[in-house]
C-alpha cells in the first residue's frame, strides 16, 4: 500500500487540470471525448445528462458524506478497497481493468480521492478526466504525455507501507 505523507498533501490541494464552477459550462467539451470519473457528484452529473463514462471511480461518499446517486450506470462493476490518503495495489489493479472493460464503474470501499493520479498514469494520451474540487466546481483534465509525466511525479511522493 502507498501512503500519502502529511508534508505531501499540500501538493494535491491545487486543480490538476482547468477548474470550472459548473457542471453546465463543460457539457459541450466533454461530449466530444472518451471520459473518465473520480467523485460521486461529477459521476452522477455525467449519467444524469446521459453521459456514461468510460471509468468512473466512486465510494459513496462526498465530502465524507453519504452520497446517494440514483442514476445507475450500465457499466462493468468492480471494487477496490482503498483506505484514505492511500494508494491499494486493489485499486490499482481495478483501474487497469477498468480500461480495458468500458465502460467500467469502481465502487471503492475507503476513499477514492488519489485515484486521479494512478488513474491518469495508466490511462492512454487522450481521454478527459472529471473531478469534484470540494466547494470550488469541476476540474477538467485533458490526458496527454505532459499530464501522464506530472501525475508520475505526483505518485512519486507516496511511500511503501
Amino acid at each position: 500500500m502507498l501512503v500519502l505523507p502529511e508534508g505531501k498533501r499540500h501538493l494535491f490541494q491545487e486543480p490538476f487540470g482547468t477548474l470550472y464552477p459548473d457542471f453546465i459550462d463543460i457539457l459541450p467539451f466533454i461530449r466530444k471525448h472518451v471520459l473518465y470519473t473520480v467523485g460521486d457528484v461529477v459521476t452522477a452529473s455525467c449519467l444524469h445528462h446521459g453521459i456514461i463514462p468510460a471509468v468512473a471511480i466512486t465510494d459513496g461518499k462526498t465530502m465524507r458524506e453519504p452520497f446517494i446517486n440514483d442514476h445507475v450506470s450500465p457499466a462493468f462493476r468492480i471494487h477496490a478497497n482503498n483506505p484514505p490518503g492511500t494508494i491499494t495495489s486493489e485499486l490499482m489493479s481495478a483501474i487497469n481493468m477498468a480500461l480495458h472493460n468500458s465502460p467500467a464503474h469502481i465502487f471503492v470501499t475507503g476513499e477514492e480521492d488519489l485515484a486521479v493520479v494512478p488513474l491518469v498514469i495508466a490511462s492512454p494520451p487522450g481521454p478527459v478526466l472529471l473531478y469534484g474540487q470540494p466547494g470550488e466546481g469541476i476540474v477538467v483534465l485533458n490526458i496527454d504525455e505532459g499530464t501522464i509525466k506530472k501525475a508520475n511525479r505526483l505518485f512519486s511522493c507516496f511511500k511503501t507501507q
